[in-house]
């Protein structure tokens, strides 16, 4: 039998993939048992009902999102382009062919207004990401209002890849974080020369 880590990841990996292509709402725990090959009884040892799994699958969504924006930016050398990277990332991501938008989305739009532990876990990533955008403006030197709409670009770009089924909204938000990285530019010219 195989320890209780180990069950844990399983079910909450056979979680994620469910919960992913099918929606939270459309997957029952006996499918998840089936993917996991956890008996029910042992996922409900592990997880006190399904909003504990779902937050599960949601933390775990949090660390793969952190990773793979830690990959993204990593040869980076400047704020500038670690905040484009943001951008490319996400168009990497919807190439894949198992893209369905944001999990956090995703999530929150079905179980956002029932479920607090779940809305509390979409806004913490969601917040989480925030800050590193405006982190990042803030290395950059760059206003403080430049990061709320970095972030809604990033945001949005997710929502409507989704929605069209192409990746086309990463390489538009990008173009719009362009825009805007070099009009707070300019601005810190002009300013800085008075």
């Amino acid at each position: 039998m195989i320890d209780d880590t180990s069950a844990r990841e399983q079910v909450v990996r056979a979680a994620d993939e469910l919960f992913y292509a099918r929606g939270v709402q459309a997957v029952g725990m006996d499918a998840v048992r089936t993917a996991a090959g956890v008996s029910l009884k042992r996922i409900y040892a592990l997880f006190a009902s399904k909003d504990d799994l779902i937050v599960a699958v949601l933390r775990h969504r949090t660390q793969i999102w952190d990773a793979g924006l830690a990959s993204a930016t990593e040869r980076a050398t400047t704020a500038r382009e670690r905040i484009l990277a943001i951008f490319d990332f996400l168009d990497s991501w919807f190439r894949q062919p198992d893209f369905r938008g944001c999990a956090f989305i995703n999530t929150n739009g079905e179980l956002g207004g029932s479920s607090e532990a779940v809305a509390d876990a979409v806004r913490e990533q969601k917040a989480a990401f925030q800050a590193y955008v405006a982190r990042l403006v803030e290395e950059l030197g760059g206003p403080p209002g430049l990061a709320p709409q970095l972030a809604i670009l990033a945001e949005g770009a997710q929502t409507t890849a989704a929605i069209a089924g192409t990746p086309d909204a990463a390489e538009h938000a990008r173009a719009a974080a362009e825009t805007l990285l070099d009009a707070a530019a300019r601005l810190q010219t002009v300013g800085g020369s008075h």
